[in-house]
């Protein structure tokens, strides 16, 4: 943790290190830029017309920028932008809807921005990943810049360390050894009261259009037999629902041996959300999956660390299976995506405009954008991070509303780094038992984890309401034994889900993955 504090202490200077030096233009005149942009706070006015940046990126880059506001609603920009296409009229720079996005591309408005990965070398290894890239793909030409929106990956697999080393045992990596400590810390009292009141896993049924089934509380399990999530959309060869492959019923197997072993908590189909983070708060069961803030955050975390000053989670692993697959579960990210004008690389301003980001994203730029300018509208603390405490003038700090037009392009530099959510999940010191916490560095950690990549999982159809009946209350039948779970009588309901829609439902999401370019 000391480490990660460090970090950010030092934060500045090395993105300063790392980020390019950005002289004054040779003579020659001017390039005109021109930005519409999606404002961070649409309520609160456009970038004011003396902001400071405007003469920066005149002084250093040579660029004369104009930057107009998108309306606030994706109907009203989408009409703004089809409207400036039709008339030939796109600016240079411009944020566009996914939808808009395609029929752009198809109408040839829109110019390859490939190689202009590699003139921002600082803001690309920030911003654009190999996902990020695909999802503006098409063909074999990226045609926007893609920036991540919502934090994702932030759960992962916690198990009761103190627990381990009460009975003796290691970190489990496979199903088996999984299942194996499940066991004990059912049967042998790891917390040691003498009572038969804990068991290996905890759960809940947390179900959604991405969690369809038994939900994403077991996608560890699930994701263990590569089968995490509603949707595969890893290949076109392998695109489809889960629930008709295999390995699907080999996950079913292994959660009915927990539920017929006793090891998952008992209660697990009736817990909603806040009765399940009770139950792990008061010591029902050592395995789950977790959110970051839900299990590190000072609030969070404050009832089990005085229920047990002594106990402690540690993010693990999730669980290796027979064939060597590993997952916490199944991941989607929102885009914002920025595309270049195919007028704008007619009139040879593409590697102007990548000057331009890659500036943004620079030391300077990255806190001009997203703060303001230092010693008026922020300082940084002592862990490197802008705050407003400390200002001559208050009324200029980055927060007042009459200063947030100054940070409107916020969103065009964001990227989910420690700087920006660290004052979102400081590190504390926990009331009882004195243990240094932090949201962040859990975050990182699940991160770090093995993840399965569902691109637009969120963008597929959903099944009507009577497929989706059909779909949970079968699976949660045959966890509960009204329904045998064996090779016949699975294939056999599997037969009738798709009779009654799970077919239909499928094709229609496969059609609409291939339209939406989400498998390749």
């Amino acid at each position: 943790m000391k480490k990660l504090m460090k970090g950010l202490v030092a934060s500045a200077l090395v993105v300063a290190m790392a980020a390019p030096v950005f002289s004054a233009p040779k003579k020659g005149g001017l390039t005109d830029i021109e930005i519409w942009y999606g404002a961070a706070a649409s309520e609160a006015g456009p970038v004011p017309s003396d902001w400071v940046g405007y003469k920066i990126v005149k002084d250093k880059l040579g660029i004369n920028l104009k930057l107009t506001a998108l309306p606030s609603s994706e109907g009203d920009q989408d009409t703004k932008v089809n409207a400036a296409a039709a008339a030939n009229a796109l600016p240079d720079l411009f944020m566009v809807s996914d939808a808009v996005f395609q029929k752009l591309v198809q109408q040839k408005m829109l110019a390859p921005v490939d190689d202009m990965y590699k003139l921002m070398p600082n803001r690309t290894a920030k911003l654009y990943d190999k996902d990020s890239k695909a999802f503006t793909t098409v063909g074999k030409k990226s045609y926007g810049l893609a920036q991540p929106g919502s934090i994702v990956r932030n759960e992962g697999v916690l198990i009761r360390k103190d627990w381990l080393d009460k009975l003796g045992l290691k970190v489990p990596k496979t199903t088996d050894e999984f299942f194996e400590v499940m066991k004990a810390f059912t049967e042998k009292d790891p917390d040691g009261n003498g009572k038969a009141d804990t068991y290996g896993y905890g759960a809940f049924l947390e179900l959604a259009a991405t969690n369809e089934g038994l939900g994403k509380r077991l996608d560890p399990i699930f994701g263990a037999f590569g089968v995490a999530g509603t949707w595969d959309l890893s290949s076109k060869k392998t695109a489809g629902l889960n629930i008709n492959k295999p390995e699907y019923y080999d996950a079913l197997v292994f959660v009915k041996k927990m539920v017929d072993a006793g090891v998952i908590d008992p209660n697990w189909m009736a817990y909603k959300k806040d009765d399940f983070r009770a139950a792990w708060k008061q010591g029902r069961f050592g395995i789950m999956r977790e959110q970051n803030a839900a299990y590190a955050s000072k609030a969070n975390y404050a009832p089990f660390d005085a229920n047990f000053p002594e106990g402690e989670w540690i993010i693990v692993d999730p669980p290796v299976g027979p064939k060597g697959k590993s997952s916490c579960g199944t991941y989607t990210q929102a885009y914002r995506v920025y595309a270049v004008s195919a007028k704008a690389a007619k009139a040879k301003k593409t590697a102007k405009i990548a000057e331009l980001l890659e500036w943004m994203s620079s030391d300077e730029g990255y806190y001009l954008l997203g703060w303001g300018q230092k010693g008026v509208n922020y300082v940084f603390n002592d862990k490197g991070v802008p705050t407003v405490d400390g200002l001559p003038d208050p009324s200029k700090g980055f927060t007042e509303s009459a200063n947030i037009p100054l940070t409107q392009l916020r969103n065009m530099v964001y990227y989910n780094g420690d700087i920006e959510l660290a004052a979102r999940y400081p590190t504390y010191i926990t009331d009882v038992s004195h243990k240094e916490m932090s949201a962040l560095k859990a975050l990182r950690e699940m991160q770090s984890k093995a993840w399965t990549a569902c691109i637009g999982q969120n963008k597929m159809p959903n099944p009507d309401a009577d497929v989706k009946r059909f779909y949970e209350q079968g699976v949660v039948e045959f966890m509960t034994g009204k329904r045998a779970l064996n090779p016949t009588e699975w294939k056999k309901w599997l037969a009738e889900f798709n009779s009654v829609g799970g077919k239909a439902w499928e094709d229609a999401g496969i059609k609409t993955a291939k339209e939406l370019r989400l498998i390749k």
